[in-house]
């Protein structure tokens, strides 16, 4: 028999997987390093999910379709304009299978989300890279003119926290002929969000998820909104169980207590400004972030910083038992590491650290 490797298709071979921050293992951890919201949730969602447990043994509705009601409910659009994933990755995931992959040209802006090369590859195609200039401005021009079928932003942009203006989004929407999802999986923590577009133009699709704001990344519920062309399309290829009972109710339940979910993102957002002030009074450079993170370049006890510097704390903060992550591959990136707002009392500690890792201690 010949070896398994020789029956696999060849392009699958070549993937690099995605690699998603540490999840520690035991107790004593801070962590800081894959933008979780730092709340528990909401007795309603436990309640919610709690209620799902004896119903088990039957399969959830295959079209989400109470959450798909909730959810165009929510935003004031028609059914057939929302569909529900296994995470937003899910629908990223249909999206490149069904507008991407081999002959189609996809491309994103870069640094960014790494898993949309990871689909793309897995679909059969291959991502090409934007590069952002050192400000993480939307680079209009350069995506118009790479002609694209498939074009992944991430808005507010990850790992920068920057996001691209509506103006700029709507710009590039009305000259592209194909596809533009905007990933707004950190939109919650901003003032502003492409919605408004969907009314105008029908290459625009946006990608959400319950996994940031509303700290229900465990159940694993995303969700896509666009135009009813697009969303039949998916509908055809998604899995036809794809999003279980549990996650259904939960997201649901979640949607319903918008009074304490826009609690916990005003006090994320007030750390976050607070965190980042004092971060920059230590020398750093910190992007101004428009989600749940902060992305900054340290300065060490004598005043240099690079990519040396930023693997120095990165690797003292981890031997204090608090993760962050680093992305030290790229060149707008290698200095910086991105710090997820946790608790007041987990920033508090946090800062202590740095600072006494700034002083040599």
């Amino acid at each position: 028999m010949r070896p398994i490797n020789h029956l696999v298709q060849p392009h699958i071979g070549k993937i690099e997987p995605y690699l998603p921050g540490t999840q520690p293992s035991g107790s004593g951890w801070i962590k800081l390093n894959t933008n979780e919201l730092p709340f528990s949730p909401p007795e309603e969602v436990r309640q919610a999910i709690l209620g799902e447990l004896d119903r088990l043994a039957r399969y959830p509705n295959p079209r989400s379709e109470d959450l798909r009601h909730t959810l165009a409910g929510f935003y004031g659009l028609a059914v057939n304009q929302v569909i529900i994933g296994n995470g937003s990755d899910d629908i990223l995931n249909l999206l490149a299978r069904a507008f991407g992959g081999k002959g189609r040209e996809t491309v994103d802006t870069f640094p960014s989300y790494s898993l949309y090369a990871v689909l793309t590859a897995i679909a059969g195609g291959r991502i090409r890279d934007i590069p952002f200039a050192e400000d993480f401005q939307l680079p209009v021009e350069a995506l118009v003119e790479s002609r694209a079928d498939l074009v992944f932003l991430t808005s507010p942009n990850a790992p920068s926290g920057v996001q691209f203006s509506s103006e700029s989004l709507s710009r590039l929407a009305s000259r592209l002929d194909g596809l533009l999802v905007i990933d707004e999986a950190y939109v919650e923590f901003a003032e502003d969000t492409a919605l408004p577009l969907l009314g105008e133009f029908e290459n625009v699709f946006i990608t959400r998820t319950f996994s940031k704001a509303y700290g229900l990344a465990g159940l694993r519920v995303g969700y896509g909104l666009g135009s009813s062309s697009v969303i039949s399309i998916l509908d055809r290829i998604r899995d036809s169980y794809n999003v279980n009972r549990l996650s259904q109710a939960g997201a649901m339940a979640a949607i319903k207590a918008q009074p304490i979910y826009l609690s916990h993102i005003k006090q994320v957002k007030e750390t976050r400004n607070r965190v980042r002030e004092a971060l920059i009074e230590l020398g750093w450079k910190v992007y101004p972030s428009k989600a749940n993170f902060l992305f900054g370049s340290p300065v060490d006890a004598t005043g240099n910083r690079g990519p040396e510097v930023a693997a120095e704390l990165f690797s003292y903060l981890e031997g204090c038992r608090i993760l962050v992550r680093t992305f030290p591959k790229h060149p707008l990136t290698a200095s910086f590491l991105r710090i997820s707002i946790g608790t007041t009392e987990e920033m508090e500690i946090f800062l202590e650290r740095v600072k006494r890792w700034t002083r040599g201690a």
